[in-house]
């Protein structure tokens, strides 16, 4: 299962709780709407949140693999202009 899918899970299973919680509690509808509002937005913070944080380390994992595979690239060339020398002399 990809970590995408069980976060969806997650957010889906914890909202269907909050909703079953709030609707079984013993209140007003009045005051149940504004319990369910206020729910949703502390989710929709906390989904917001979990975005950028998950957004700043895709960022980073990119800019780290960018950095890695430009100093294999840079090895490679010189390993390869390296042989070609070698190769040369021997002629």
């Amino acid at each position: 299962m990809s970590k995408r899918k069980f976060l969806l899970g997650a957010v889906v299973g914890a909202t269907a709780g909050v909703v079953a919680g709030v609707l079984t509690a013993p209140k007003s509808g009045k005051e149940t709407r504004a319990d369910l509002k206020e729910k949703a937005r502390q989710l929709k913070s906390d989904a917001n949140a979990k975005g950028s944080e998950l957004r700043a380390k895709g960022e980073q994992v990119y800019h780290d693999t960018k950095k890695v595979a430009h100093d294999l690239q840079q090895r490679s060339e010189r390993a390869v202009r390296s042989a070609r020398e070698e190769f040369r002399k021997e002629k």
